[in-house]
């Protein structure tokens, strides 16, 4: 789901034991749905802040942590972000095993695995067939996802008090994700961003104190993510790579 693969969303129809319906027309689920307040696992810094070399490239130990970490943090907001956890900890679980191949010293970092996989012709660049499983075109659906929860969260730290976040999540699924998804999946994609929690319920539950808390941590934590995504995104331009199969 984080883009192996546009519209506008629909929700579910309003069920006798739904929540009142918002200036979407869809449902509110009940926030008993929702992890309470300081339960979740915080967003963490430590792998994307330490992801850079001195040279600006992305390590990849340091960047397959900072996934698992985000992985974990989604996992603990609940099932409405499964079916973006579930793809990643596979795509993780695929470039995990580069790393302990013996071909290992070629995916030190991002900028090493390009190199080694487009010059020993290992990447499929027109169509999936003899290397469905690439480095390059498993950290390109990562890097989409990224792209997406970036989004996401940054519009969450920015937004207004009142902001619906169904309205965020889906607006960033929708500059991100969504162009990689048929149109099936994009349906039920947003209709389930239509039972999120309000703005100042999905902040509280982050465990990281106060809503202005925080919005504060993710003003600390983005950046670092940003700045390993704005890399990736040009080393990937560069060689061509945005749009493997």
């Amino acid at each position: 789901m984080s883009g192996d693969q546009e519209g506008s969303p629909e929700c579910p129809p309003r069920a006798e034991n739904q929540g009142p319906e918002d200036g979407r027309g869809c449902w509110k689920s009940p926030e008993s749905h929702f992890p309470r307040p300081g339960t979740a696992v915080p967003i963490p810094e430590t792998g994307f802040k330490q992801c850079l070399n001195e040279k600006e490239e992305v390590l990849l130990d340091h960047y397959l942590a900072g996934w698992r970490g985000l992985v974990r943090f989604l996992n603990s907001l609940g099932a409405i972000f499964s079916f973006i956890s579930k793809d990643v900890v596979t795509k993780v679980q695929v470039l995990e095993r580069l790393r302990s191949s013996p071909q290992q010293e070629h995916y030190l970092s991002l900028q090493s695995m390009v190199a080694y996989e487009v010059g020993h012709q290992l990447v499929d660049l027109q169509r999936r067939s003899r290397h469905p499983d690439s480095g390059c075109r498993t950290l390109l659906r990562l890097h989409r996802a990224l792209r997406w929860l970036q989004l996401f969260l940054e519009g969450l730290r920015t937004s207004p008090e009142d902001a619906s976040t169904a309205v965020l999540c889906t607006d960033s699924y929708n500059a991100s994700l969504a162009a990689y998804h048929p149109w099936v999946i994009r349906q039920a994609v947003t209709m389930a961003f239509c039972t999120l929690p309000t703005r100042k319920v999905f902040l509280e539950a982050m465990n990281v104190g106060s809503p202005e808390q925080a919005v504060e941590m993710l003003g600390e934590a983005l950046p670092f993510i940003e700045h390993v995504y704005s890399i990736s995104q040009k080393l990937y331009t560069e060689h061509a790579l945005l749009d493997l199969p």
